[in-house]
């Protein structure tokens, strides 16, 4: 049987690309000094020739000079920030880079496209792997490359998935240390596949590891069968010539958003690199489709693979397909809130501005706050829509924007279609290329039906009854020939007429389900607090009678429901409740905060009782108030005027600074924690690392699934977001989940707290299990000096058992993970205890931990903290050394008395564990500089190691075996010291006293001076990439022979000795060509 290796995996992704029509290159034959040479030096990254072929024949109408000059342009960036430059680079490539040339005696301006976008197959695609790229004397070699036109535009790098150390986060690794050492590749990078061969994740250069994302489809029709793996299916469905090259100019955004020091007042621009998910990449397509369906707009060529996932129909429910042309009805995306809608619309508006030739796109919302969120996003990736948004202002500034020929897009709320009088919105534009997109598009104002209201004068007193209309009707009046598309993160519910009619059947479906099983959200837990904070009966009976009819957004509207409100807002807010609210609110908070790092939010009833519960908290918390925008843990976020009184009107809020509050609320790092809130932010606000959300307000449908969607976000590790209910919102969310079923949707919205409580029991027996016959109760009442040996006594004991360093600490984690999501439940806080001595020994075995390549948890970004116990928090930070009960040794020189004081201590697990990871480290260090004997020591460690697990050995045994070890590193050392020699002297001279015949043959001294001899020789032969020019080695290998023949050396081992000289060689290249 082969055995599955890198190597075989690497393999199979190249003959997937050549089915695909890349041609395949192996690179060492194109590289300088190869058989068929491409590039001129192994700096160079273009394949130039290859470049100015495709930019001859994609731009015949351009004279060779411009086409040379436009190639210049490219390989000139080099602003000393790589993320600058790709951002450079991808400009020039999706926008073209603008040449001037000569017509008719004029300078006229025109544009050198370097890949042909509108024929994909016009395009040269080159699969090469063993790449190598040198850059200021270092070389890398990734694994596999995709060039496009000679521009490498795919970096995948791939680790072996039957090596449980290789996995797919150190490819990530790899990947970071190559933007370090070669950045000149990822200048003209579109994007990085980092693969396991069964995983297989993709990701921009900016993105952090919890961003990269799984394509789940190979052809965009189904999704894939969970048998094949994912390195398949993303090369199939994503690096397939059409969809590589529609990714490439639609789907990347470079997002910038702009931070101000608190301090110092400097403003920084940050920017970050985005790929569209799989899912937005298919919703945006078929959008896309169903947009010039509508419009009636000629297409010659259907989009490309626009079919999606999972179409609406297999949802049970209505799809677009059946819809006539020119029905001026787009849709519906119904993509879950968390799972990237905003930059869905963002792709979409950057793609249907190019099909369409330029037409104007309206986007609406129906809130201030949310047309400000969602213009940010907008704003903030204006290169891919290629022109400014702008925000309307009032109504005449939106009727100046939209009379308009073409071009624009232009944001505002649906309440400026409101005629200034009558019932019919004037004519503002007839043209047939204008996009309506509606967020939220299954709220009540985008209907059509009639109501009649009160007609009030200016004082508000009422002198009569009006006719109004649903919103939808005047923007028909002011955009007749408009199309509209609407997107949603929560379903249309199945009574919902208006949506239907205004916009049509769904487009596309991403549900809860789809979202967490791919990692685009997290679970929601849900855990009511009712009990400990009492509603009265009557307070109770008033929230079921809330009438039901009466959607949140129409409560202020008739007098019958205002009474219902003022009289729960006056229960719900009443001294009493207020304070015990705040009190639970600091003790589960901060439960919280003790295990899970993150924010939090409160959503109140009313402005007043917003404001007396800020009080209430500072009153038990002061040090969490601040006058100052930039400082405080506690805010509240709301406006206010100033008839609602000091105390309220103090906590009013401008839009400016609500946009600081928000980004210092986005900021994990800024002391700003709890925000409390009335109705802002429920909707469009997004602060992944929020994880708990407090519910002090009768909601329900879509507003509650929106405002449960706050803590849903993607957050590093975060396991889960969880919502605390106060006033006993149960019952609604029930009927929420159950329309969100209805309409189609898989996957439970939330899961009730009690099901994190029994995960964590059974992941708490199945540790403790793991102590059975230790007995560690008497840990949680002992002093310090006995709860350390007690955790040096437990560290032994999980050694003992089979596998059991590893099993432990997989367990402990999962344990910790469940933990957080479990924390504040009354079961949880009885653990608390006892997890965290399972943590602390947890903590001692990671330290030992040195395999440094698999996925440790301290290596993943982490928010979970570690429940500390407190009698050692009280201590100094704990050293392995100190818990092992040693003083820490002047590593250098492993000392005598330290190995006897290791030999002499009580627990010998622990004392190997330390000798272990000492020695692993001092033969480390020294395998940089000296090869033979580096080799041979670690052989020797690994041997006296694989003794001990096959039990050949004791621990006491084994320790003897190290202690011997050590003394040959110690010897080692001061060998070189006694001959006189440099370490890289010694390193050469080591490699040829590598053989008993040599040393009887030629004696010590005789190959000392041959080894400086050698070193002298290599140090002269070294070029800058003499590593990897076959000429130079060519050449070093005649001077080595040479010199070995010249001493006497045995002729039978010259061979060997060569290759072990330049082994040798290059491993300490740099530092010999660096001095």
């Amino acid at each position: 049987m082969t055995r599955i290796t890198e190597h075989s995996i690497e393999n199979f992704a190249i003959e997937l690309l050549e089915k695909l029509g890349y041609e395949y290159i192996y690179a060492p034959n194109i590289a300088p000094d190869g058989d068929t040479p491409e590039r001129e030096t192994y700096e160079q990254v273009l394949l130039v020739e290859r470049l100015q072929n495709a930019v001859k024949r994609i731009n015949k109408s351009i004279p060779a000079d411009a086409q040379a000059e436009a190639i210049k342009e490219i390989q000139r960036i080099s602003s000393p920030e790589l993320l600058a430059n790709n951002e450079a680079f991808h400009r020039l490539l999706t926008e073209g880079i603008p040449v001037s040339k000569r017509v008719d005696g004029d300078d006229r301006g025109d544009r050198v496209w370097l890949i042909d976008f509108k024929n994909p197959y016009n395009n040269d695609f080159v699969v090469a792997n063993q790449f190598t790229v040198v850059e200021n004397n270092q070389n890398k070699r990734p694994d596999i490359i995709l060039f496009v036109n000679g521009i490498p535009l795919v970096v995948i790098e791939l680790k072996n998935a039957a090596d449980e150390n290789a996995t797919i986060h150190s490819a990530f690794k790899q990947i970071e240390t190559y933007k370090t050492i070669i950045p000149t590749l990822f200048t003209y990078n579109g994007f990085i596949v980092i693969s396991d061969g069964l995983e297989a994740k993709a990701g921009s250069i900016s993105a952090g590891f919890s961003r990269f994302m799984a394509w789940k489809s190979a052809d965009g029709k189904a999704e894939a069968s969970h048998l094949v793996s994912q390195l398949e299916t993303l090369i199939l469905g994503m690096l397939n010539k059409e969809t590589l090259i529609d990714l490439i100019r639609h789907f990347i955004v470079f997002e910038k958003s702009k931070r101000e020091d608190p301090e110092t007042g400097i403003i920084t621009i940050t920017t970050v690199k985005k790929l569209a998910a799989y899912h937005q990449y298919y919703a945006v397509n078929r959008a896309v489709e169903s947009t010039l369906r509508a419009s009636g707009f000629s297409v010659l060529k259907e989009t490309p693979l626009s079919m999606v996932m999972e179409s609406p129909e297999s949802y049970g429910v209505q799809g677009v397909k059946k819809q006539p042309v020119g029905d001026r009805k787009g849709g519906v995306v119904w993509h879950t809130q968390g799972s990237g809608k905003s930059l869905s619309m963002v792709f979409y508006t950057g793609k249907i501005v190019l099909a369409m030739d330029n037409p104007t796109i309206v986007v609406i919302t129906d809130r201030n706050d949310l047309d400000d969120q969602l213009f940010d996003t907008f704003a903030a990736s204006k290169q891919l829509l290629r022109q400014e948004p702008v925000q309307a202002e009032d109504r005449n500034h939106l009727k100046e924007l939209l009379k308009v020929g073409s071009g624009g897009v232009v944001f505002t709320t649906i309440q400026k279609f409101q005629p200034d009088e009558g019932n019919v919105y004037e004519l503002l534009s007839n043209r047939e290329n204008i996009v309506v997109i509606a967020d939220e598009a299954h709220r009540t104002q985008y209907g059509f039906k009639a109501k009649t209201i009160d007609d009030k004068n200016e004082k508000g007193d009422v002198v009569g009854k009006k006719i109004v209309y649903g919103f939808a009707k005047y923007m028909r009046d002011a955009l007749p020939n408009a199309t509209y598309l609407g997107f949603t993160g929560t379903p249309i519910e199945n009574t919902d007429i208006n949506t239907p009619a205004v916009f049509g059947n769904y487009v596309d479906i991403y549900d809860i389900a789809q979202a967490v099983e791919d990692g685009a959200t997290v679970r929601i837990y849900y855990e009511s607090r009712l009990a400990k904070v009492n509603l009265s009966e009557e307070g109770k009976k008033l929230v079921e009678e809330l009438d039901d009819e009466l959607d949140q957004e129409d409560l202020t509207d008739t007098q019958k429901a205002k009474a219902k409100w003022t009289q729960l807002e006056a229960l719900v807010g009443s001294e009493n409740r207020i304070n015990q609210i705040a009190k639970d609110i600091i003790e589960h908070f901060g439960q919280r905060q003790a295990v899970f790092e993150g924010k939090g939010m409160i959503v109140t009833m009313s402005r007043r009782i917003a404001a007396d519960l800020y009080e209430a908290i500072i009153n038990l918390r002061p040090e969490w108030h601040s006058d100052e925008l930039n400082k405080g843990v506690l805010k509240v976020v709301m406006t206010s005027s100033s008839s609602d009184g000091p105390k309220i009107s103090k906590h009013h809020t401008t839009k400016e600074q609500r946009r600081t509050l928000a980004e210092r609320m986005k900021n994990p790092d800024d002391e700003l924690k709890l925000v409390i809130v009335r109705d802002m932010w429920l909707t469009g606000f997004d602060a992944p690392s929020m994880h708990t959300l407090y519910i002090d307000k009768p909601m329900k449908g879509h507003n509650l699934m929106q405002a449960i969607a706050r803590v849903n976000r993607v957050y590093k590790d975060k396991p889960g977001g969880l919502i605390v209910d106060y006033l006993g919102i149960a019952s609604d969310l029930k009927k929420a989940l159950s329309f969100y079923s209805d309409a189609g949707g898989k996957g439970d919205p939330t899961i009730l707290q009690e099901q994190a409580v029994q995960l964590m029991l059974e992941k708490l027996e199945v540790v403790s299990n793991m102590f059975h016959g230790f007995n560690y109760e008497d840990y949680f009442v002992a002093e310090t000096s006995k709860k350390l040996s007690m955790i040096l006594a437990a560290e032994e004991h999980i050694l003992g058992l089979e596998d059991g360093k590893k099993r432990y600490i997989n367990e402990v984690s999962a344990l910790s993970k469940a933990f957080a999501i479990a924390i504040p439940h009354d079961q949880a806080m009885d653990a608390k205890d006892e997890i965290s001595f399972f943590q602390a020994i947890k903590a001692r075995l990671a330290k030992f931990d040195n395999t440094g390549t698999g996925k440790t948890d301290e290596e993943i970004e982490t928010t979970i903290r570690q429940v500390i116990d407190k009698a050692l928090v009280t201590e100094k930070v704990i050293d392995v050394f100190d818990a092992a009960g040693l003083k820490k040794p002047d590593i250098s020189i492993l000392s005598e008395e330290f190995l006897l004081e290791l030999k002499g201590m009580e627990h010998k697990n622990v004392a190997l564990e330390v000798l272990k990871k000492l020695l692993n480290d001092e033969i480390k260090s020294r395998a940089k500089k000296n090869l033979v004997k580096s080799k041979s020591l670690m052989e020797m460690l690994e041997n006296a190691i694989k003794k001990y697990h096959n039990k050949i050995l004791t621990a006491a045994e084994v320790i003897e075996e190290l202690i011997n070890l050590s003394k040959d590193i110690v010897e080692m050392d001061s060998e070189a010291k006694a001959m006189g020699l440099s370490d890289y002297e010694y390193a050469f001279y080591t490699a040829v006293a590598n053989n008993d015949s040599a040393r009887e043959l030629m004696q010590k001294d005789k190959l000392r001076e041959l080894a400086v001899v050698l070193t002298e020789t290599i140090k002269q032969n070294a070029s800058i990439d003499w590593t990897i020019k076959e000429s130079v080695k060519a050449k070093l290998k005649v001077a080595v022979k040479r010199l070995l023949r010249k001493y006497g050396y045995p002729p039978d081992m010259q061979m060997l000795a060569t290759e072990t000289v330049l082994k040798q060689a290059e491993m300490i290249a740099n530092e010999l060509t660096n001095k």
